[in-house]
């Protein structure tokens, strides 16, 4: 029989689909079950859980002997938990409104989808954000227009990490390095997917060296100084795509990256955010950059050189990573300043990261500024 106690300091539960990511990422403490608010010394078999409202499917029952707790050390990983993946958009039924969702079929590639015509229903949730999503609602809506995961105003400085590809530093003849290199975007280069355009700036029309980047990005979910490795991933809501748009003349101009890679729709996010919690392990993700339909990057993440816990906690060494925070995490080979003859991107041009399973195709089409 369950026996109460009545304790209302007990952390709650984090933790997300499969026992061995359960076990993984969750701590134990001095033992209790929290069931609905409430703490029970019991033996119990479980498949789901409710705690605060919030649904955690194990995929297999699990025995626990108690007393026993889960212990949430970040707060991050129950928002995390309640959904798979979240789109930001503009519904059909009213463009004027910005809502946040869950698409209904769970394995579509919404950006492709979009681009090819289709219809995208999306279940909203309550949420305005996806720092803060709230519950999922019943009703369904379709994507009229599709947005960045997060605007300009919640991502602050883009954080953006240089040769972080094994294979793309041996294309480009560079040393492996010892740490992290950084530069940073502005906000105001944030931009959406199709049909938001990518705009080359009148100074890189000059000798029309625009050129594009594939990349992952880290979207970080709560406020982050000085963690650890060990702790990082507490810290991370999820992960999107993103095309690191740079004037490569402007770049090798100059020691700092900032300027060339930092003009206005530089940096289009998207389509999906995917959650740390139901895809933990970044090392499956499979990139690749297309131009007008042609494979120009195609690279496993596995051949990252920092991880997405040591560029966490590296960058948050000493500085705070505020909730919205995203991190660029570098491109894989075949870059267009890479190709012999050069493929750089031209006004006409589309192109498309693709970030899978889930995250889906990031397209953009390129436009010269007038």
């Amino acid at each position: 029989m369950d026996t109460p106690y009545d304790r209302t300091d007990i952390p709650t539960i984090a933790t997300w689909g499969s026992v061995p990511n359960f076990l993984r990422r969750t701590h134990f403490l001095p033992r209790y079950n929290v069931r609905r608010g409430r703490i029970f010394r019991e033996v119990w078999d479980i498949s789901t859980i409710t705690i605060d409202g919030y649904h955690l499917d194990f995929n297999l029952p699990v025995a626990i002997t108690p007393p026993f707790c889960l212990q949430a050390t970040a707060q991050m990983s129950k928002i995390a938990s309640t959904f798979s993946r979240l789109v930001r958009f503009n519904p059909k039924s009213n463009p004027s409104k910005i809502l946040i969702g869950e698409p209904v079929d769970p394995k579509i590639d919404v950006g492709l989808a979009l681009y090819q015509g289709q219809d995208v229903s999306v279940r909203p949730f309550s949420g305005t954000s996806v720092l803060s999503p709230g519950q999922k609602v019943e009703s369904t809506e379709t994507i009229g227009r599709i947005l960045s995961p997060l605007s300009q105003n919640e991502v602050g400085s883009i954080r953006c990490i240089g040769l972080n590809y094994a294979s793309h530093a041996a294309e480009m003849k560079m040393a492996i390095p010892d740490l992290p290199t950084l530069f940073i975007k502005p906000s105001t280069s944030l931009a959406d997917p199709w049909p938001a355009p990518t705009v080359l700036p009148k100074i890189t029309q000059v000798d029309s060296t625009g050129d594009y980047e594939s990349e992952m990005v880290i979207v970080i979910g709560r406020d982050a100084k000085d963690v650890s490795e060990e702790e990082a991933l507490d810290y991370v809501l999820g992960y999107t795509a993103a095309n690191d748009v740079s004037s490569r003349t402007s770049q090798m101009n100059q020691s700092q990256w900032c300027f060339s890679k930092g003009f206005d729709t530089a940096c289009p996010i998207g389509p999906a955010l995917v959650s740390a919690a139901h895809f933990p392990d970044v090392s499956q993700f499979q990139i690749r950059g297309l131009k007008n339909g042609k494979v120009m990057q195609d690279c496993p993440l596995t051949d990252l050189i920092f991880s997405v816990p040591k560029l966490v906690s590296f960058l948050s060494q000493g500085t705070t990573l505020s909730a919205g925070t995203i991190i660029l995490t570098g491109t894989p080979p075949g870059v267009g300043a890479a190709k012999n003859p050069k493929e750089f991107l031209k006004a006409g041009d589309e192109f498309a990261v693709e970030l899978l399973p889930h995250v889906g195709t990031l397209i953009n089409k390129t436009e010269n500024q007038l």
